[in-house]
């Protein structure tokens, strides 16, 4: 991670975020764990708690607390419960940044009240469902803080969303069930940033990619692409694979599983467990039994199959290892340097949720160029003065 690493070595010397506590709920994984070790040598104090109940790697919590000191509360396959208690002590232990994947130490700090709520100075976010859910509160008149919506970095987002999530999400789906992609009618359920990488590779798998969608510019845009665009009921009649990416809840419903065919596999991409509804695949099920580990098989009563993957969290996290190193490089140099900007400049921001300062995107852009041996060229003066005039 060279970016990261350029990023660790400036604040090892600078110490920008010397006295500061920061509040993280992030996916505990190697790539995190160099996150960490960049802010804790910056000179933060770091309280960091899962994501998910089942992207833990225990080993890289167990480290993180040896050789970082940071505070962990993470392991892998713990209970709801737990998983929101873990959620809690990270929340109530006055931190003056929040660092989310989906919003919950945000949410929870203004849940808090008042007191632990004045203490934040602000906050970053990195996943679109976060970030959904920050706007909700800053429509509300309920965010208190200023946000950075990371995952809308123009470098982390190409990478993170489009081929990170894209190859990430396919390879949960093969580890968990051992299939041949090629051939198989894969169903998109959402065509935003995630879903536009998954069906990138999808079709590069040699898979027949259907794309579902509510947003007429994005099914437009599908279309364009040369997918097969179809409502979510039509497309659950002829897939193989189903894939939601959409931020929203009960996506895939009883009325999809009663006509899908039997085998069809269901994987969610999307941050939260609530996008393949639970309640109605058990519903439409006389019983199901675990086949393969992540692989929950639900029969129904004419004798067909329906297979669940990972709980229906998500699927590149809980049967994979999420995202390469070479992706999170980017998207944890941005959360970095968005930490740094909310320290300096916080007291002069709204309380809403804001974008990446282009500078920075830039900065990480041209470091990561380096990183990959590539050289641009530069505007001349003349170019400059052309850009800039009017005549």
């Amino acid at each position: 991670m060279p970016v990261l690493r350029s990023v660790r070595d400036r604040f090892a010397r600078e110490q920008p975020l010397k006295g500061i506590r920061i509040g993280a709920c992030l996916h505990v994984t190697t790539e995190t764990a160099n996150l960490v070790q960049a802010l804790i040598e910056g000179g933060a104090e770091v309280v960091l708690c899962a994501a998910n109940p089942l992207s833990t790697q225990d080993g890289t919590a167990a480290a993180l607390v040896e050789r970082t000191g940071a505070t962990v509360l993470a392991a892998h396959g713990e209970s709801v419960e737990s998983y929101r208690a873990h959620i809690e002590v990270v929340s109530s232990s006055a931190p003056q940044i929040t660092m989310d994947d989906g919003a919950d130490i945000a949410a929870a700090v203004h849940l808090a009240g008042a007191e632990t709520l004045k203490r934040v100075l602000g906050g970053t976010e990195e996943t679109n469902t976060g970030a959904m859910r920050l706007r909700a509160m800053e429509s509300d008149g309920k965010l208190a803080f200023p946000v950075i919506a990371v995952n809308e970095a123009r470098a982390a987002d190409l990478f993170d969303t489009r081929y990170g999530t894209g190859q990430s999400t396919l390879d949960g789906i093969v580890r968990a069930t051992h299939i041949l992609l090629a051939g198989q009618v894969v169903v998109v359920i959402g065509f935003g940033r995630c879903g536009r990488g998954i069906a990138l590779r999808a079709r590069g798998a040699g898979a027949r990619v259907v794309v579902c969608e509510v947003d007429p510019l994005r099914g437009l845009e599908a279309a364009m692409e040369g997918y097969e665009v179809l409502p979510s009921l039509a497309a659950a009649a002829i897939g193989d694979v189903f894939i939601t990416a959409t931020g929203s809840s009960r996506v895939l419903t009883g009325h999809h599983f009663e006509v899908m065919g039997d085998g069809a596999i269901l994987a969610n991409a999307g941050h939260f467990d609530v996008e393949i509804d639970l309640d109605a695949i058990s519903s439409v099920a006389s019983s199901h039994r675990t086949v393969r580990p992540l692989v929950e098989q639900y029969l129904r009563p004419d004798g067909t199959r329906l297979n669940l993957l990972a709980e229906g969290r998500l699927v590149n996290l809980a049967a994979a290892e999420g995202h390469p190193a070479a992706v999170m490089d980017l998207f944890f140099a941005a959360q970095a340097l968005a930490t740094e900007h909310l320290v300096r400049h916080a007291s002069e921001m709204a309380p809403e949720v804001h974008g990446m300062p282009p500078e920075i995107d830039r900065h990480i852009a041209a470091l990561e160029l380096g990183a990959l041996g590539v050289e641009i060229d530069t505007l001349t003066d003349d170019q400059v003065a052309y850009r800039h005039g009017w005549e």
